[in-house]
């Protein structure tokens, strides 16, 4: 049986090469998919998380190891869909309208990936209404705006009010991220959480989905 510590091991350190070979090998010789994804990468990737916010790691060390998630997770996700396994919950994540930055929105997705949420990022300059197309294609539970420019943040509004508009904001959860936003911001436009840090998103979506 494939060695799955290595797996752990290989995440934390960045080694999306030897992930991808441990994960492919557990699962030739029948390894649960949902029990990598929960006791090794979930874990993995928790343990990321706490170094970068006790200031042990930062942000190039947390991409490397999303990144090694990723290419673990790629393998695993066909698996778990053709057993009807479901997700931690549903997120729509993008940036929004007239805002062209993606490195945070980005960071933000990969981890929310390794937490066990299923994410549909749907990049930069992200519309209102393809918010809400998306939101409702995908049944979301989640969805996450992020914004890098003051002049772009009222975009953040515009979608919390189009998900109104179309009888969806009581269905959906909207978490707002971005380095002009503030706590403040997010009561101001009836969103549902800022997070600071992409570590902060993933605690605050697993309370939000219970």
């Amino acid at each position: 049986m494939a060695e799955l510590n290595k797996l752990h091991d290989a995440i934390i350190e960045g080694d999306a090469k030897t992930a991808a070979s441990v994960t492919e090998q557990a699962l030739a010789e029948g390894a649960d998919p949902q029990l990598l994804v929960a006791d090794y990468m979930i874990k993995a990737m928790d343990e990321v998380g706490r170094r970068f916010e006790c200031g042990e790691s930062f942000v190039p060390e947390l991409l490397i190891s999303a990144r090694a998630m990723k290419a673990a997770l790629a393998l695993v996700r066909p698996v778990l869909a053709q057993r009807g396994a479901k997700p931690v919950g549903r997120v729509v994540i993008g940036t929004v309208k007239g805002d062209l930055h993606d490195i945070g929105k980005n960071l933000v997705s990969y981890m929310l990936e390794g937490g066990g949420f299923e994410v549909t990022d749907l990049g930069v300059d992200v519309a209102p209404e393809r918010f809400v197309d998306a939101v409702r294609d995908k049944k979301a539970d989640i969805v996450g705006l992020s914004a890098l420019l003051t002049t772009t943040m009222p975009s953040m509004k515009n979608v919390v009010e189009a998900l109104k508009s179309e009888g969806l904001r009581e269905a959906v959860k909207v978490i707002i991220g971005g380095a002009p936003v503030t706590g403040q911001y997010a009561r101001d436009i009836g969103a549902d959480a800022y997070c600071e840090t992409a570590v902060a998103a993933v605690s605050t979506a697993r309370k939000l989905v219970g």
